[in-house]
C-alpha cells in the first residue's frame, strides 16, 4: 500500500522553507549567534501582557466569531484610519488571522485556481509561493536587483501584459522582506495607475508598516486601487507579539464575505486570549514601535558601516528589521556554502540569499532584532572571516 502516492503531488513541489532548515542546520552549533529569523528581540509591552493574563482570569478561552472580536475589529479600523487614513468597515470589511501567516493561505486559497499566475518582485518573502503552488497555480518573479530592489510601473506593466489572461494578482509586501526596501506615496500612486488598468489583485502585505525609518508616514496601495486590494497587517513586528499570532485581512466587503469562508475552515478563529490582548495592543498601543524604531535604526547603521567597510555592497534599507547584502566578488557566492562555513568557522549565522527565490543568489541577509552585543560580536567574527578568507 503507497498512500503517499496518493497525496497531492503538489507537496512534491514545495519543501520546508530554506530559512527554517538553515537555521536548524547552524543551530547544532554550540554557541552559535543567529542574526536569522525575523523576530523582533523586544518583549510584548506589560500594558498588552496584562491584558492577556487578565483575559485568561476571566475565563475568555471560549471561541469568538469567526472573523473575531467585535471590539477588536474596530479597534483596528480605528488603527488603520489614523495612522494610514484607510477605511474599512470592521462589520464586514476586516478579519482576524492566526498571524499574517494564515491571512496568506486564506486569501491564496479563495482566489487562486490550477494554471493562475501570480506576480511578485524579487527576491521575495519564501512564504508565498509554497501556498500558490498547493493550489496548483505560479509564481512569477520580477527581477528587481538592477534596481536597487525597487518595482517601477514600467517593470510592473511589462510583466502584467507578459502573463496575459493567466495572471491573478500581484504581491507587495513593502517595507519589505529581506531587502527593508518601502516606496514613497507617489511610488505606490504609480504603481497602483498600472494595477488599475488590469483586471487582478493586489495582494498588499505591509506587516512591517510600523517599522518605516523615512520619516514619513507608510502609504498602502489600498489607498489608490482600494476595489482591488487586499491589506494584510498585525501584531507581530510592530508590537513585538509573534507568539499571540494575531494578524488582519482587510479588503472589500465582497471579497471578505468569501475569505471568511476558507479562513473559517483553517482556523474557526483566532486565539480569544489573543485578541483581547490585541484589543489594548490597538486601543493604547499605537505608538509602541517607536522605541523599538530608534533601536533598529541604530543597529541598521552600525551593521551597514562594519560590512560596507569589508566590501558587502549594500542598499540601504528604509524598513523592516533586515539588511540584505551583496558578498564581495572575491568570496564565494553560493551563498548557502558561503554561510555555512562562515558558521562552521565562527559560529555566527545569517541567513543565505538563496532563501529569497534565485535572485538573491549571492546575497545574505541579516536580521537586527538582536540585541547590539550579541550584532557587535557577529561583525568582530565576520571581519575576522573575511579577512582569513582573502
Amino acid at each position: 500500500m503507497d498512500l503517499v502516492a496518493k497525496m497531492n503531488p503538489n507537496l512534491d513541489k514545495i519543501a520546508v522553507s530554506l530559512i527554517r532548515q538553515f537555521d536548524q542546520e547552524v543551530s547544532k552549533i554550540p554557541g552559535i549567534l543567529k542574526l536569522t529569523l525575523g523576530e523582533p528581540d523586544f518583549n510584548t509591552p506589560e500594558h498588552v501582557k496584562a491584558q492577556g493574563q487578565q483575559a485568561i482570569i476571566n475565563n475568555q478561552s471560549h471561541y469568538t466569531g469567526m472573523a473575531g472580536l467585535l471590539e477588536l475589529r474596530q479597534a483596528a479600523s480605528d488603527f488603520m484610519a489614523e495612522k494610514y487614513d484607510l477605511h474599512y468597515n470592521p462589520e464586514n470589511e476586516i478579519l482576524v488571522t492566526v498571524g499574517v501567516t494564515e491571512a496568506i493561505s486564506a486569501v491564496l486559497l479563495s482566489i487562486l485556481l490550477p494554471g493562475d499566475k501570480v506576480l511578485i518582485p524579487a527576491p521575495a518573502y519564501p512564504g508565498y509561493e509554497p501556498i500558490i503552488t498547493l493550489s496548483g497555480a505560479e509564481l512569477v518573479e520580477i527581477d528587481t536587483t538592477a534596481n536597487d530592489f525597487v518595482l517601477t510601473p514600467e517593470m510592473l506593466e511589462n510583466a502584467i501584459l507578459e502573463q496575459g489572461d493567466k495572471l491573478k494578482a500581484v504581491i507587495l509586501n513593502y517595507p519589505a522582506n529581506p531587502t527593508g526596501v518601502t516606496y514613497t506615496g507617489e511610488q505606490i500612486k504609480a504603481l497602483a495607475e498600472v494595477i488599475k488598468k488590469h483586471d487582478i489583485f493586489v495582494i498588499a502585505d505591509e506587516v512591517y508598516s510600523e517599522l518605516n525609518y523615512t520619516g514619513e508616514r507608510h502609504v498602502s496601495i489600498a489607498q489608490y486601487a482600494p476595489e482591488q486590494t487586499i491589506v494584510f497587517n498585525g501584531l507581530s513586528k510592530s508590537h513585538a507579539m509573534t507568539g499571540w499570532r494575531i494578524g488582519y485581512i482587510f479588503a472589500p466587503a465582497i471579497l471578505t464575505a468569501q475569505f471568511i469562508k476558507t479562513h473559517q475552515y483553517l482556523v474557526t478563529s483566532a486565539s480569544t486570549i489573543s485578541q483581547v490582548a490585541a484589543i489594548e495592543a490597538m486601543e493604547h498601543g499605537q505608538e509602541d514601535a517607536e522605541p523599538m524604531k530608534a533601536e533598529y535604526i541604530k543597529r541598521r547603521d552600525f551593521i551597514i558601516e562594519k560590512m560596507s567597510a569589508l566590501g558587502f555592497k549594500i542598499i540601504k534599507p528604509d524598513g523592516a528589521f533586515y539588511v540584505f547584502a551583496k558578498i564581495p566578488e572575491d568570496l564565494n557566492q553560493n551563498s548557502f556554502d558561503f554561510l555555512l562555513d562562515f558558521a562552521r568557522e565562527k559560529a555566527v549565522a545569517f541567513i543565505p540569499g538563496i532563501s529569497f527565490g534565485k535572485y538573491g543568489e549571492g546575497y545574505v541577509r541579516l536580521s537586527y532584532a538582536a540585541s547590539m552585543d550579541t550584532i557587535t560580536l557577529a561583525m568582530e567574527r565576520l571581519t575576522e572571516y573575511v579577512n582569513e578568507k582573502r
